[in-house]
């Protein structure tokens, strides 16, 4: 009996004792976790500080600018859903631009990439009328994100096989792009009423079946978010978020494409295949890219036009997209606040630069002063992440700790 009261004594020893390791390694994990956050929040006020600077310079009182800049972006229902609905498109290209930088490479084809997804669903949309109903939504979906993909995958290719830098061929692509939906906008797709006039380029207006419902969400007295520009493609980009950050963290698949934008060598070695991961995170980049573009269709504009420049119909989604890719750390998860938070930006601007009476350069001064040191805040991240694990990025962060073995 003491024997057995002996073992009884030792273990219950070690359960205290692994207990208490547990829960130092947690509460140093959380710790570090908060320290994480500093570097972001710290970027924030110096940003505003500058900001609010340069207003004095010019006259302008720094404390009615940025309240002028949170209630338009957040100041009441409809303000929001202007902020949300800015941001849905952003989320869309940002969680692309997160595969693509995750494996390896650079993606800067977000505008072309938007524009092709938008061509190709907008031709299913037109095509198809009313003969499938809601169907055509999916359906054009899937054609967008093919076509999208189809776009990203081609400098993939060329990065893979041939050493072409993906910068180049992406930012040529965009203009590839432009050029395509400028004919077709003013021949092919043109608005049949349109023949024969002085008109703009856009397309016939979509069918009823083919537009996404507006989101509503129901509240105990009213139905928030009633009568604003606020659609379903917000929740499916969010969800999309999801579905990524589950199939880049949790799969193999993921794992690779990871593997490789961490170390093309090591991920060569260990029986990879580099270049096909490489094809593979632009085709995805590329289809997130393209589903933006047709979102933007179906849920807001019901045609696709253009002024002749990428950004007459992006609305520079696809430069943004790759901001908020870097502001939410490179993961999905993280570009869906960040997107809502650049969204804020880029909305409550127009009404600050109302109440300030600023010029537009003004306003996108302080637009950028903020992005620069949002972005800039994560190399310091990235550092201490590094110094953590004497030179290794944390595990969490780039390689799941189940494959670790793999």
């Amino acid at each position: 009996m003491p024997f057995v009261s002996q073992i009884a004594h030792d273990s219950a020893i070690q359960t205290a004792t692994g207990l208490q390791a547990g829960l130092k390694n947690f509460a140093r994990a959380s710790f570090g976790r908060l320290l994480d956050l500093l570097p972001g929040l710290i970027a924030l006020v110096g940003a505003f500080l500058v900001s609010a600077f340069i207003l004095l310079t010019l006259d302008a009182d720094p404390i009615k600018a940025f309240s002028a800049m949170w209630s338009g972006a957040f100041g009441n229902e409809n303000a929001t859903a202007n902020t949300l609905t800015k941001a849905t498109p952003i989320l869309f290209v940002a969680i692309g631009i997160t595969v693509a930088f995750r494996g390896g490479v650079i993606n800067i084809g977000g505008e072309g990439q938007m524009i092709t997804g938008a061509l190709a669903g907008s031709a299913i949309t037109l095509s198809l009328g009313d003969e499938l109903g809601f169907w055509v939504i999916p359906l054009a979906l899937l054609a967008a994100f093919l076509a999208g993909g189809f776009f990203g995958a081609i400098a993939g290719f060329l990065k893979a096989q041939f050493d072409v830098n993906e910068i180049l061929s992406t930012i040529m692509l965009n203009q590839v792009a432009v050029q395509l939906m400028n004919y077709l906008l003013n021949g092919p797709m043109l608005d049949p009423t349109k023949v024969g006039t002085n008109h703009v380029p856009e397309t016939a207006r979509i069918v009823d079946a083919a537009k996404i419902p507006r989101f509503r969400l129901p509240l105990a007295d009213h139905l928030l978010f009633d009568r604003t520009s606020l659609h379903w493609g917000l929740i499916l980009a969010v969800l999309m978020a999801v579905v990524i950050y589950i199939f880049m963290w949790k799969t193999t698949f993921g794992f690779r494409i990871r593997a490789v934008g961490y170390k093309e060598r090591a991920a060569r070695y260990a029986g990879i295949n580099v270049k096909q991961q490489m094809v593979l995170s632009m085709f995805l980049a590329g289809g997130l890219s393209g589903l933006a573009g047709i979102v933007q269709v179906l849920g807001l504009t019901y045609r696709l036009k253009t002024d002749g420049s990428p950004a007459g119909f992006t609305g520079n989604a696809g430069f943004n997209g790759i901001v908020v890719a870097l502001f939410g750390g490179l993961t999905p998860l993280g570009a869906i606040p960040a997107s809502v938070f650049f969204g804020g930006l880029l909305v409550g601007a127009q009404k600050m630069q109302r109440e300030i009476q600023g010029a537009s350069s003004l306003i996108t001064s302080i637009n950028g002063i903020i992005v620069v040191f949002v972005v800039a805040s994560q190399i310091f991240i990235l550092r201490r992440a590094r110094r953590r694990v004497g030179g290794e990025i944390d595990a969490q962060t780039i390689l799941p700790t189940e494959e670790t073995n793999a």
